[in-house]
């Protein structure tokens, strides 16, 4: 099974987009440090790991403003 692991061939040399550091990661984004920051923010702000947010959520329901065909309201 070859490995996962990104050698220092596959690593490209940027700055973080979020806190301008200069890193060495596999793919441009955010670095480790900021994608953890996030991560730690959207679950305090109600993600999947926040149970008690105190927000419902509703089921999404279309607005209906388009008046039916006639044809399809047409009684036989």
């Amino acid at each position: 099974m070859p490995s996962t692991t990104p050698t220092s061939s596959d690593l490209l040399e940027f700055a973080c987009p979020r806190c301008r550091q200069s890193v060495n990661e596999r793919f441009y984004g955010p670095c480790a440090g900021c994608r953890a920051e996030l991560r730690s923010e959207q679950i305090g702000a109600g993600g999947a790991g926040d149970a008690g947010s105190g927000q419902e959520r509703t089921r999404f329901e279309p607005k209906m403003n388009v008046v039916p065909n006639h044809v399809a309201t047409k009684d036989d």
